[in-house]
């Protein structure tokens, strides 16, 4: 049975790609089989996306570009433009952070795995759009796209039906910690949430000035998913200061559990966005 939202049919398919599941939700008022056939044509588009990126940015394929430069078989210099444009952009977020993202390891080498799947939703959001989608959910390993509305909307309402996005409870993946109001509005409401942390991958996020991480996860709600993963991972290695620092420079919302179990909301979390 599909679900539904007042009446609008939600429509999903997965696929695993960067060693974790995508999937794709588009909400329909089209017949079934057009809306079917639209569906797998997006998925396949998404699919092919992540596939290409992968191939080149995977540190677990050994003969990836991104092998090859962790390696120090294959320099900066004479990488794909690609690979440059996207060190480029980690770069400068590494400054905007002051060091609290970067996409070199402790040892020197280039990893930017940090930046490369929100890089592969936003092209993704691009192709998107160009099909003509316009009401859809992305969800990449827990980190959430959408565009549009969950269902539809009445203009006597603001923000009727949102997409809502789930956040894990880190120390009980069964539950849900929270959930938080996704829509692409005219005023420039926070299409993307991003979570990083310690409690499914390990301890594999670079810490500023500290043993380890104070906090275990923290996810990130932005206007766009580049800024929502990135400002995550800087902030589960920065702490506190890259939180202030965060939500002043950029505006996001943050919910960031501490290792006592400890919560600390923006306003949009803390008010049930």
């Amino acid at each position: 049975m599909q679900p539904t939202f007042n009446g609008e049919k939600l429509r999903a398919r997965t696929f695993r790609s960067m060693g974790t599941v995508v999937s794709l939700t588009v909400a329909s008022g089209t017949s079934a089989q057009t809306a079917v056939d639209e569906l797998q044509s997006a998925v396949d588009v998404v699919e092919e996306i992540f596939a290409q990126l992968d191939l080149t940015f995977s540190l677990y394929r050994k003969g990836s570009e991104a092998s090859r430069l962790a390696r120090g078989e294959l320099t900066l210099a004479y990488a794909s433009e690609l690979i440059q444009e996207l060190y480029a952009e980690a770069s400068e977020w590494r400054v905007d952070t002051e060091g609290a993202f970067t996409a070199e390891r402790p040892d020197g080498a280039l990893d930017l795995s940090g930046i490369v799947k929100a890089h592969a939703m936003r092209e993704a959001a691009l192709s998107l759009g160009a099909l003509g989608l316009h009401d859809w959910c992305l969800n990449a390993g827990g980190d959430v796209l959408v565009n549009g509305s969950a269902g539809p909307v009445d203009s006597a309402f603001e923000d009727p039906n949102p997409w809502l996005a789930g956040i894990v409870d880190p120390f009980d993946r069964q539950k849900l910690l929270s959930t938080y109001r996704l829509s692409a509005s005219a005023e420039g409401g926070m299409t993307a949430l991003a979570t990083s942390g310690s409690t499914e991958r390990g301890e594999h996020i670079w810490t500023v000035g500290a043993e380890r991480t104070e906090f275990v996860q923290v996810s990130v709600a932005a206007q766009d998913i580049v800024t929502a993963d990135v400002l995550a991972t800087a902030i589960v290695a920065g702490g506190t200061p890259t939180l202030d620092r965060a939500v002043e420079k950029w505006g996001v919302e943050v919910l960031a559990v501490g290792r006592a179990g400890t919560l600390l909301a923006t306003p949009g979390f803390r008010n049930g966005a």
